[in-house]
């Protein structure tokens, strides 16, 4: 005799944030929702947490006004994933952002030591997904920074998408984000 399939329950976005707002999950929890699956975070070391504060300090210079650099705050990726990624840019300030989260940020970046398979293949999956063009992962392990651009279809990606471009720069290298070109942050700024 067969062994029973093992049932799931799915979340979507609007129902994950539903049990945000009745208190049933806490800021404190650490979740994150992606692809209708609550993720536990990574705990936070202190490098981690001193990459976060560099990269959100670098970027905040390099965007400048008009410019929101959020710090591992919701982004509504779509209806079944709305991860926090360690730091995000979106046009406009906070209060453009009262009625929902932003969905299309122009940079997403994950700061990662124990995360960087995940963010690397799941993360960077949905990211592509959702066509986000400029996704980086500071890569704490290796001391690097990993730039992934042009999302593209990919059937052996964990949801069908990945980046076609990935680049890996040290400390003595350059970064310009996409929505900002003419930008150029030393990648040793960013590294702890």
């Amino acid at each position: 005799m067969g062994t029973p399939g093992i049932r799931t329950w799915r979340w979507s976005r609007v129902e994950y944030d539903r049990l945000i707002e009745r208190g049933i999950f806490l800021p404190d929890d650490r979740l994150e929702l992606l692809a209708g699956e609550l993720v536990v975070r990574e705990p936070q070391g202190t490098p981690h947490a001193a990459g976060i504060q560099l990269v959100e300090e670098a970027l905040r210079r390099a965007f400048g006004p008009g410019w929101a650099v959020r710090v591992q705050l919701p982004v509504a990726l779509d209806d079944e994933s709305e991860p926090e990624p360690d730091v995000s840019v979106v046009p406009g300030g906070p209060r453009d952002y009262l009625a929902a989260h932003p969905s299309r940020p122009v940079l997403v970046v994950e700061v990662a030591e124990t995360s960087l398979a995940l963010d690397r293949t799941h993360k960077g999956s949905l990211y592509a997904r959702a066509g986000l063009a400029d996704y980086w992962i500071l890569n704490l392990v290796d001391g690097v920074l990993e730039v992934y651009r042009q999302p593209a279809p990919f059937s052996r990606a964990p949801f069908g998408w990945a980046y076609s471009e990935v680049r890996s720069l040290g400390a003595t290298d350059l970064v310009s984000p996409l929505a900002a070109p003419e930008v150029r942050i030393p990648v040793a700024a960013l590294l702890p």
